[in-house]
Order: C-alpha cells, then sequence, then structure tokens
C-alpha cells in the first residue's frame, strides 16, 4: 500500500471515527500531497517525496509548537504537538543516537575528512546516506562534534 493510499485509508477511518484532530492533520497532510502532484503534473505520488512532505510538515508543528510555547499558549502547543505525533506515524523509524554516530563515523573514515573545513564534502554525503532516516539539523551537530 502506498503512502498515499494510506493517508485516504486513514482519512476515513478517521471520518467514521469522528476524530475531528487526526482528521484536520491527515488533510493538512492530503493537501500537502495533492498541491505537489498538481505542481509536477503527476498523478501518483512517490512515497519518498511524500516522507519529505511529511517531514516538513512535522518540523512545521514542532516549530509553532516552540513559537506557542515562549508565547504563553500552551493549549496551542499542545495541539501542535498532537498533530506532530498523528503525522509522525508515517515516517519511518528514525535512527537512535548510536546508530547515528556510527553512520556518521562511518562517512567521515569514507571520505578522508579530517577538520571542519571539510564538513560540506562529509554533510554531502551524510544527507544522501541518511534522508528520512535522521533529522538534518541532529546529522549536522553530530558531524560538528566529531570533527572538532
Amino acid at each position: 500500500m502506498s503512502l498515499l493510499e494510506q493517508i485516504n485509508a486513514d482519512m476515513k477511518s478517521a471520518m467514521k471515527a469522528k476524530d475531528k484532530d487526526k482528521l484536520q492533520a491527515i488533510r493538512s497532510v492530503k493537501s500537502a500531497f495533492t498541491m505537489e502532484m498538481t505542481k509536477t503534473g503527476a498523478s501518483e505520488l512517490e512515497d519518498a517525496v511524500g516522507v519529505k512532505i511529511i517531514q516538513k510538515l512535522v518540523k512545521q508543528r514542532k516549530d509553532a509548537a516552540e513559537t506557542y510555547k515562549t508565547g504563553g499558549r500552551e493549549d496551542l502547543a499542545d495541539k501542535e504537538i498532537m498533530e506532530m505525533g498523528f503525522l509522525e506515524v508515517y515516517l519511518p523509524a528514525q535512527m537512535s543516537d548510536e546508530e547515528l554516530t556510527a553512520a556518521v563515523q562511518k562517512i567521515i573514515a569514507d571520505t578522508g575528512a579530517t577538520s571542519m573545513k571539510e564538513m560540506g564534502k562529509v554533510m554531502g554525503m551524510a544527507t544522501k546516506q541518511l534522508s528520512g532516516k535522521a533529522d538534518g539539523k541532529l546529522v549536522a551537530d553530530k558531524v560538528k562534534a566529531l570533527l572538532s
């Protein structure tokens, strides 16, 4: 079952269960998928593209929750965090800290990088190998820590 089919099925079940919060989160994903398919003119959406869209939506929710917390709006922050939880179900499992460290160390060894001047080379390879498996910011922080 493709990601788009999974979203459609979950949307139907959320409608039947009258789960308004989950339905709103799923509709935002469906809308983003539809916009992407319209933009590219495709009739189907590849799962890899779908995962990137969902990652972007999760990041937006996380940023909004932080903004709401700093503004003293815990109720809105909780709503964003709840939506984020609904969306994270569709993402592949993220790497643990130990797995990320091992993967970044291997990439650093493969590229032969020894200093921060070569971080761009390491990040280029890390982004290709770890996309969808780890957050880009976490990867960048890990690369900085291991190269310094």
